[in-house]
């Protein structure tokens, strides 16, 4: 099963892992990105992302079901944040259920390092001192 969201509403940690619980499954592996407050010795005072929607949705589904060829896992979530984010809250929660621990962390690991380098999901900084839009990297 596969649950995926692009919204620019808050993200509920909660329903994420409620929605991944389940008898079968053993393990579950939760990643939760958060906006940091500092980046390179700079003072973040905000993110902002930007997706193209369609595309990230359809790639976003397209990392769930690799994951779920790749691992015996039964449930992938991954649900990404768009527009004006302060620090502290939570732009993606990525949320792997499987029979086993390893599967779910592998799994959860590869969708976060994947989703960073192939969704069109665009981050930009904000500082005192200026802007800058940030290069995917895992």
């Amino acid at each position: 099963m596969i649950d995926i969201h692009i919204s620019e509403d808050s993200l509920s940690i909660p329903a994420c892992i409620d929605w991944v619980m389940s008898p079968q499954c053993g393990g579950i592996d939760v990643f939760i990105g958060t906006v940091r407050n500092a980046t390179k010795g700079r003072q973040v005072l905000r993110l902002e992302f930007e997706a193209y929607q369609k595309m990230a949705l359809k790639e976003m589904r397209k990392i769930a079901e690799q994951a779920l060829e790749k691992w015996p896992v039964e449930k992938v979530l991954i649900h990404h944040r768009t527009g004006v984010l302060q620090v502290g809250e939570v732009p993606v929660v990525i949320a792997v259920a499987a029979a086993h621990r390893a599967a779910a962390f592998e799994a959860c690991r590869y969708i976060i390092d994947t989703l960073k380098q192939t969704v069109p999901i665009w981050k930009k900084e904000f500082f005192e001192d200026g802007e800058v839009w940030v290069a995917a990297h895992p």
